[in-house]
């Protein structure tokens, strides 16, 4: 398991040349016959769709085979090596090379031919990458007698215990013909970690004292449950304990062999109101201790730590404190930081009066403490993609296009910095616009694409469903031309997320009524919604 540095004695030139960049920017189918129907459809299918025959002939061998007959097994089995061999030939031809879908899975899907169906189901949609999650609201997909983890577990039932789903889906996906890779959150480790009592020192902190345990207001009648916002507990991005459950977790999930790992909620809590600008210190969340720490440590000179731990600890720097710095540290100039460039005064000339000084101080100030809060981000992101990497898995970030924007004198609460994300990973930027067409989605993807380096591989991710409006959205077909049109250079495209294609077969499978998923596997692909 990967070892991180002791934090705050030690920061690696990399992170510095890193902080002082962004302090300065702050500033500035087949049939029973085995004829091979998908393929003789795809000629006409941009999107690698299989027919419904198709759809309808590998439904029935799959209940055939897992009813006990082994004709029907073999014949199943022989239709998905040649639907795989099919994908792979009509994306090869298509300009959409990878076309992805995000997956939730659910206990259920360990009973016999859930799995399969909801698998099948997707490759005939014409996906040919599936992102799985793997890690959301404080549990984990891990079996639970081999979890290790300071998490529990997403399947519980104790007839499961032994049963690895993510293995399994891995290994199933993959025989498909899908890439499959763990879908993660990142900074938001969940309520069943920031409950613990062990584990109150890593978590984030603002300037008021607050956790995100306690920033939302759960007595407030208008809290949206659902929407899971009392389930998003952040973590300090510098905590040393924080990151080591994380490799850990990590680690075993890269045991099961995915394709990639992609990592999600890379970022601080996004709040309402007021509170959705981050326009002074206290809003930041780097009031734990390691944040407090590592602020502290960038001080490059006694009087610079010194300078930083007083603004920490007021909110603000007077003319009176920093004449105060002054006498106690005689012997240096201006107080130094890293990314700090101030003019000194020549040898033998005294410096200014606090008072002059002051107003560029309190302003270089601000700005170092915003790019401390990114940099932890960008510092966790990086540490996190090279343990993937060096398993030779693929590593990503998904992200909100606008969650890096500058408003007014302040920041958007999120203060997600993808810019800064390294241009070896992958960029999934999601673009949820809702401006009642496609105007809105392309600008947010055309937004990344301008400010990616070159050579990044950027997929957005859309959302809504397949050939009729839904959730307020375009067609997929239609968001997925008009970002072809915008930016031809986009190959690679996702669609959040397969319950929202098929909801009564998520809610079934969610549920464990296997009639119902039976059901509503066997309905022509679209019913339901």
């Amino acid at each position: 398991m990967k070892k991180f540095a002791s934090l705050p004695h030690k920061q690696n030139r990399s992170t510095l040349i890193a902080l002082a960049l962004l302090t300065t920017w702050l500033g500035q189918g087949e049939g029973l016959t085995g004829t091979p129907l998908r393929a003789q459809a795809q000629q006409s299918q941009p999107f690698c769709q299989s027919p419904p025959q198709a759809i309808a002939q590998k439904n029935a061998l799959r209940q055939q085979g897992f009813a006990g007959d082994r004709g029907a097994l073999q014949q199943y089995q022989n239709s998905i090596l040649r639907d795989a061999q099919a994908l792979q030939q009509c994306r090869a031809q298509s300009w959409l090379k990878t076309q992805a879908i995000w997956l939730r899975l659910y206990e259920c899907d360990l009973q016999p031919g859930v799995l399969e169906s909801v698998l099948d189901r997707i490759v005939s949609r014409g996906y040919n990458q599936v992102y799985i999650e793997v890690f959301y609201t404080g549990q984990v997909l891990l079996p639970p007698a081999e979890n290790r983890t300071v998490w529990p577990s997403v399947v519980r039932n104790p007839a499961f215990a032994r049963r690895d789903l993510l293995a399994e889906a891995i290994q199933k996906s993959q025989a498909r013909g899908l890439k499959a890779y763990a879908w993660m959150f990142s900074l938001n480790y969940g309520y069943s970690y920031g409950n613990r009592a062990d584990r109150a020192h890593a978590l984030a902190r603002n300037g008021f004292g607050k956790t995100s345990l306690n920033v939302v207001d759960t007595t407030n009648p208008d809290i949206d449950f659902s929407k899971g916002e009392v389930d998003k507990v952040f973590v300090d991005p510098y905590n040393l304990q924080a990151r080591q459950d994380y490799a850990s977790m990590l680690q075993s999930v890269l045991q099961r062999r995915p394709d990639g790992v992609l990592f999600d909620y890379i970022r601080y809590p996004k709040q309402t109101g007021a509170s959705s600008v981050v326009s002074k210190l206290p809003d930041l969340w780097i009031f734990s201790g390691a944040a407090q720490q590592t602020l502290i440590a960038r001080g490059t000179n006694a009087k610079g730590q010194a300078v930083i731990q007083k603004y920490l600890s007021q909110g603000t720097v007077t003319a009176a404190d920093l004449a105060a710095i002054d006498r106690n540290f005689p012997e240096e100039k201006e107080p130094e930081w890293q990314g700090r460039e101030v003019p000194t005064p020549p040898p033998g000339k005294p410096l200014p009066p606090a008072a002059v000084r002051l107003p560029r101080l309190r302003q270089d100030l601000w700005l170092l403490s915003v790019a401390h809060a990114y940099q932890g981000v960008v510092d966790f992101l990086n540490s996190v993609a090279s343990q993937v990497k060096q398993q030779g898995a693929s590593a990503g970030a998904v992200f909100f296009p606008d969650g890096n924007r500058r408003i007014g004198q302040g920041f958007d609460s999120r203060m997600q910095p993808w810019d800064r994300f390294a241009p070896t990973l992958e960029w999934h930027p999601m673009s949820y616009g809702v401006c009642g067409g496609t105007t809105c989605i392309v600008e947010q993807a055309q937004k990344v694409l301008s400010q990616a380096p070159a050579g990044t591989r950027v997929s957005p991710v859309i959302a809504g469903a397949w050939s009729v409006p839904a959730y307020n959205r375009p067609t997929l077909e239609a968001q997925m031309y008009a970002i072809r049109q915008a930016a031809p250079q986009v190959n690679a495209i996702s669609h959040f997320d397969f319950s929202w294609q098929e909801p009564r077969l998520a809610n079934a499978r969610r549920a464990c009524r296997p009639n119902l998923i039976e059901a509503a596997a066997a309905q022509p692909l679209g019913i339901g919604r």
